[in-house]
């Protein structure tokens, strides 16, 4: 039974960090003490020093030879349960986008936010001994898990590429794929693609490598809405802006293209979403990102680039004859015209594509823009339904090397390995930690939690609303937060013989909020960032109440 000392000590637990979210949210909503841009430096300190140097700290102090295997499995299982589940569905499912729902449900089912809410939590709850457990689950979430999600967003980005590149049967004869030390994703929305493909004699396509836009390396002029002299910014264009920011007409995109006669043949893909005008909505969520954290740059990405005699041209792909752009994530509004002018390679000829300026910018109706095919071309439907893959030991290769270059950017994983490391030695041999060094990580760790906190709170102010995703998306995004995946992990352990206290730390920590990795990742690739957003923002706000009703339900 669940006595009033009981009820006070969580709370005293969770109010400090609903408070420090409420101050972030008020200092930029209502008092205007923080600009986005400041914001961004707040969220740079979370990023880089805050959150990586809790995570160590919570993991270095955890004994790894004292784990719990039921509990460790129980979540495990439950997972899993899901992706096989979730996997049939997609086999068998019509249509198209099987895919993207099994990546959001699964973000949404069993990732939910344990190192900044279920530590504290749920050692208010049931005592010290769950902060091993939640430890624990948060060891196996950064190397583990959010390892797969991340691998899954890199094969939807792998599949998309080849799919609208190499349509047809032209891709089953590719049997490498290289990738310049640059190339650190394949969405091709932060950092527009170039690729580039060889042909053997009988006209296949064998290789082919991927290289980031000339657009990206070319000489910047001044752009005539900046006034400023242009550089480039050297945060991996991972700009991060208000959603509220005023949006701006975008200049017309003109890429250019080698020499049609060479045995390379350049396909551009991507849209840049660095600059302003198409920032996809400052999330201080990024706190956890795999890019550094953004700053404005006054480098106008979108310039246009030009042949050696200044003649822009278009590049053409080597099967389709046609361009690729996905919209950028929480870009709304967004209207290409295509505009074709007759005659061959020549100076003035080509295409180009204008982008209308945005009505709205922000995560509601993300929606990929479709590819109008070439008139008169009724073997277009025929090739989208007879798609071949390249082999899949090929596919495989590429992204790993993809997901591994992300990792490494990623300073969570550092910390992640570091602490599991220290923790396998300090235990195993009975090494202390130096004084000196345990207190330096300590003042940084004790700001840790709160900042967290407070940069949440920041990216709630920084949203035009809420609910993003709409109502009818939002209500079934919180019944799979706090009712699925409660009874998922509450099947999972029991069937793993779970019981007593444990069970019920096991089914709370499945109801906390949603975690903040995958909104990162859903933003980052454009895929129902409104949703993992919505999941984020209401989420917190109904995740006490929800896990106090746990917390009294199960105590009875």
């Amino acid at each position: 039974m669940i006595t009033e000392d009981d009820f006070y000590k969580v709370m005293c637990a969770m109010v400090p960090l609903y408070f420090a979210m409420l101050v972030a949210y008020g200092s930029v909503k209502w008092w205007k003490i923080f600009s986005p841009e400041q914001c961004s430096g707040i969220n740079r300190f979370v990023a880089v020093f805050a959150v990586p140097v809790l995570s160590f700290h919570f993991i270095s102090m955890n004994d790894p030879y004292q784990m719990d295997t039921k509990f460790i499995l129980a979540d495990t299982l439950s997972k899993v349960f899901v992706v096989v589940l979730l996997s049939i569905w997609v086999v068998y499912k019509r249509g198209g986008g099987g895919l993207d729902w099994l990546i959001t449900i699964f973000s949404v089912a069993t990732l939910p936010n344990t190192l900044v809410m279920g530590i504290p939590l749920l050692k208010a709850m049931y005592g010290d001994f769950t902060q091993s457990l939640m430890v624990q689950v948060v060891v196996l979430q950064c190397i583990i898990w959010y390892t797969l999600l991340l691998f899954l967003f890199e094969y939807r980005a792998a599949t998309l590429l080849i799919r609208d590149q190499f349509p047809g049967l032209a891709a089953a004869a590719i049997s490498k794929f290289e990738i310049d030390d640059d190339v650190i994703s394949l969405d091709g929305r932060r950092d527009p693609l170039r690729t580039e493909s060889e042909t053997d004699e009988n006209g296949r396509i064998i290789r082919v490598r991927i290289r980031r836009s000339t657009a990206d390396h070319s000489a910047a002029v001044s752009s005539p809405s900046m006034g400023i002299t242009p550089r480039a910014s050297n945060l991996s264009n991972a700009e991060v802006f208000s959603v509220n920011t005023p949006p701006q007409a975008a200049p017309p995109v003109v890429v250019s293209s080698h020499n049609p006669t060479s045995c390379f043949e350049d396909v551009v893909l991507g849209f840049r979403s660095g600059s302003p005008h198409v920032s996809a909505g400052y999330a201080s969520s990024d706190a956890y990102s795999l890019q550094p954290t953004p700053r404005a740059s006054n480098f106008n990405e979108l310039d246009t680039v030009t042949t050696a005699t200044t003649t822009p041209t278009w590049a053409l792909s080597p099967v389709a004859g046609k361009v690729f752009r996905p919209s950028p994530p929480a870009f709304s509004g967004v209207m290409m015209t295509w505009q074709s002018s007759p005659g061959k390679y020549q100076g003035g000829g080509g295409k180009d594509v204008n982008i209308a300026p945005e009505k709205d910018i922000s995560f509601r109706d993300n929606i990929k823009i479709p590819m109008q095919e070439e008139e008169g071309n009724p073997k277009s439907s025929v090739v989208a339904d007879c798609q071949e893959m390249p082999n899949a030991f090929v596919v495989l290769r590429l992204i790993l090397i993809v997901v591994g270059r992300k990792l490494s950017r990623n300073p969570n994983t550092y910390s992640s390995i570091l602490g599991l490391l220290w923790s396998l030695i300090s235990f195993k041999w009975n090494v202390g930690m130096p004084s000196l060094v345990k207190y330096s990580i300590k003042i940084i760790s004790d700001a840790g939690l709160g900042m967290a906190m407070f940069s949440l709170g920041l990216f709630m102010a920084l949203q035009p609303r809420i609910i993003a995703c709409g109502t009818k998306r939002a209500t079934m995004g919180m019944v799979i937060r706090f009712i699925c995946g409660p009874i998922i992990m509450s099947t999972a352990s029991v069937a793993v013989g779970l019981r007593g206290i444990k069970l019920q730390a096991a089914i709370v920590q499945a109801a906390l909020p949603q975690g903040i990795v995958p909104f990162v990742f859903a933003r980052e690739y454009g895929l129902h960032p409104d949703i993992l957003s919505t999941g984020v923002i209401f989420g917190m706000l109904v995740s006490l109440p929800v896990t106090l009703l746990y917390y009294i339900f199960l105590g009875l």
